[in-house]
């Protein structure tokens, strides 16, 4: 009696099984904050350009994302982000959101929630705490530059020129990978 091949065919398998679940697979988790939003049918814009890292809790789905320095990003309205970013991400929402202002004329009113609650509407719905504000999902399809602004001064700086751009575009080599 020898080995035939069919002996050897479970031995193999079971090789096979457990090298092909070392590799990742088309099915991998985001490897950036931005796949996540767009997994939870949000625009990649609501974040901007320059994020240094993020993590996100794969159990209550809260995330944090940080930038090299806080900046503003002009939409319809000028949004402010901070140094850190945080979050509860679920479908069509960012729930708890802190870190995040919004200029209704000359007042920054914190952006509590944003939403997108009918995707074929083509609207997106931010909270600030005294009204819902409506905006077009299209302006928020990519991730804007983002001017830097003096962390001590970041909301007196709407009307003065940039300092500097933070981000100059999103390259797939330069996605950063999930902190955990």
């Amino acid at each position: 009696m020898g080995f035939t091949i069919f002996s050897l065919f479970p031995a193999l398998s079971l090789t096979f099984f457990f090298i092909s679940l070392s590799f990742p697979t088309a099915q991998s988790s985001p490897s950036s904050i931005y796949d996540h939003l767009e997994r939870n049918g949000l625009p990649m814009g609501l974040l901007p350009k320059g994020i240094t890292e993020f993590s996100i809790d794969p159990e209550t789905h809260r995330f944090q994302v940080n930038l090299s320095q806080p900046c503003n990003a002009k939409f319809e309205n000028q949004l402010h982000y901070d140094f850190n970013i945080s979050g509860v991400l679920s479908f069509g929402k960012i729930a708890n959101l802190s870190g995040v202002t919004q200029q209704e004329l000359f007042l920054w009113f914190p952006v509590i929630s944003i939403r997108v609650d009918d995707p074929s509407s083509g609207l997106i719905n931010f909270d600030v705490g005294v009204v819902d504000k409506q905006f077009s999902l299209s302006l928020f399809e990519n991730p804007r530059d983002c001017t830097a602004v003096d962390p001590d001064d970041s909301h007196t700086q709407s009307d003065s020129q940039p300092s500097e751009f933070l981000g100059n575009g999103i390259v797939e080599g330069d996605m950063l990978k999930a902190v955990s």
